[in-house]
């Protein structure tokens, strides 16, 4: 029986064991050490684009993950910007960062958008959109042409070329690590190879 146990815990722990080992090439691809901007913290970096289906449908999945994140871990977004007209939703997304409301109203954009069918590509149809959900138009226009958000835009768009960015939603560990839900198969996957590239940082 003793024998039988040990063997059934082997096993157990081999399969354990093969479920975390991600494969570099495969599940992520490793880059050159990218500057961070976390400090003593591990950096996850979040691209997406407000239109992009499939970002949409790992939001649910990155907002859970982030209400349980490990205590090292700084979580940024940043919006992808493979087109000129992108940019009006990823200045929009620096705006209302810099007013303290994205929290509130990230996921009202993004059902407004795929639920709702709104289009949301101009500034006009944004700012009336804001307002509809208490945020203070005037205000939101006036951080939206403000050099602070020209200044956030134009590093998104660094980082963007820096990690050689094929597609959204892809995510970044720590300036050295990029994956994504092609790589990964599913989102669930998705969210373990994030936290498997985050504790392989963690032992550094």
């Amino acid at each position: 029986m003793k024998k039988l146990l040990v063997f059934m815990f082997l096993t157990f722990g081999s399969v354990a064991c093969q479920a975390v080992d991600y494969k570099e090439g495969v599940h992520y691809q490793a880059f050159p050490q990218q500057a961070t901007d976390s400090g003593d913290k591990i950096e996850v970096l979040e691209f997406f684009w407000y239109g992009c289906p499939h970002c949409y449908s790992f939001e649910p999945f990155i907002k859970s993950w982030k209400k349980s994140k490990p205590a090292n871990v700084e979580f940024t977004r940043v919006p992808a910007m493979f087109r000129p007209d992108w940019e009006v939703q990823a200045r929009a997304y620096y705006a209302l960062s810099n007013m303290n409301v994205i929290e509130d109203i990230h996921g009202k954009i993004f059902d407004a958008m795929h639920k709702d069918k709104k289009r949301l590509n101009k500034l006009d149809l944004i700012a009336d959109f804001v307002e509809k959900n208490g945020v203070d138009k005037k205000q939101f226009i006036k951080e939206y042409n403000s050099f602070a958000v020209d200044g956030m835009v134009r590093k998104a768009k660094k980082k963007q070329k820096a990690y050689k960015l094929q597609g959204v939603p892809t995510v970044a560990v720590n300036g050295k690590y990029q994956t994504s839900g092609s790589m990964s198969g599913s989102y669930d996957n998705l969210i373990k190879i994030i936290d498997y590239l985050i504790e392989k940082e963690s032992k550094k």
